[in-house]
């Protein structure tokens, strides 16, 4: 199924194009997405951002508008092709950079590459570095699992079957389209690897129809399996004892969905900067940008503020 006009532009990135959408004027605020994640998921944010400052949602190779791109998709090619992106479409520095889940990983990484391009840092829900470098048996089996449906997803884009799956979800018919996610996978596809992918109901309508006309493409479901094997790489490419000075930064948990350990990770994570700060997201499981992007957007103002205060030394 084709996608609409993009909202943004694509620029180049050596060999294939990203789209980035920008809104509003001010300060730069750039989102970077979660795993199964597009610029789509930050549209109630940037919607509220771009009334204080320039609000920049792009998709990640494969995503949304943007073009397939090279393999794997580690958090390193991303971050690169990220930087690369920012400079084509002129985005100015320095900028508050939003990491979601996964996208915290490659936000972490690019603040450890190019600390002088930010003026913030706001990880969204961020994985804990050691449950990912070397997964545990269970953590591994969901990364295979989470790859092997890929690989089903995009032998299935290939023959379109995917079409007929994507058609019960905007008639609302989520039982037949989880049945015909079961044949499309030979059986193997269960309500829980929804997970993988945004949660339908925690989308606008018009915000689904356009993401899941994304997943019939074949491009989406290579690019996720890459990123999905690709987690234990990924994880290991960021600093572990990061240590991020005096940029304002802002660590956001879901109180439904953190344990006490997660939260304190997160506390210590966000005492790595002195101008560092812990919030807990009320009301919020793991999709923070969707279940509050209130609290989204108030976190992204304070840290301009922080970040327009002269730094302590």
């Amino acid at each position: 199924m084709r996608l609409p006009p993009p909202p943004g532009q694509l620029f180049d990135v050596g060999g294939h194009r990203l789209h980035i959408h920008c809104a509003g004027t001010g300060p730069v605020v750039v989102f970077e997405s979660a795993l199964g994640a597009s610029s789509l998921t930050w549209r109630d944010v940037q919607a509220l951002v771009s009334g204080f400052a320039r609000a920049c949602a792009y998709d990640r190779a494969g995503f949304g508008w943007s073009d397939a791109g090279p393999l794997p998709r580690t958090a390193g090619r991303i971050a690169t092709e990220l930087r690369a992106l920012i400079l084509a479409a002129d985005v100015r520095a320095p900028y508050v950079l939003v990491g979601h889940s996964f996208g915290g990983l490659v936000a972490r990484l690019y603040a450890s590459r190019h600390p002088a391009d930010l003026a913030g840092l706001v990880l969204l829900d961020p994985p804990i570095l050691e449950y990912w470098r070397h997964p545990s048996e269970e953590r591994q089996a969901l990364l295979d699992r989470g790859a092997a449906l890929c690989r089903h997803g995009e032998r299935a884009a290939r023959l379109r079957a995917t079409d007929l799956l994507v058609a019960f979800v905007r008639l609302g018919a989520l039982n037949v389209a989880r049945a015909c996610g079961r044949l499309i996978s030979a059986g193997t596809f269960r309500r829980s690897d929804e997970g993988v992918l945004v949660p339908a109901g925690k989308l606008a309508p018009d915000v689904l129809d356009i993401a899941v006309r994304s997943w019939t493409h074949s491009k989406f479901f290579e690019a996720l399996g890459s990123q999905i094997a690709s987690v234990p790489a990924s994880a290991a490419e960021v600093i572990d004892d990061q240590d991020f000075g005096t940029l304002p930064l802002a660590v956001v948990s879901g109180e439904l969905n953190a344990d006490a350990v997660q939260l304190s990770r997160h506390a210590d994570l966000a005492a790595r900067s002195r101008r560092g700060r812990h919030v807990v997201a009320t009301g919020s499981g793991h999709w923070i940008p969707l279940d509050r992007p209130d609290v989204v957007a108030g976190v992204i103002r304070d840290v301009i503020a922080d970040a327009t205060e002269p730094r302590p030394g």
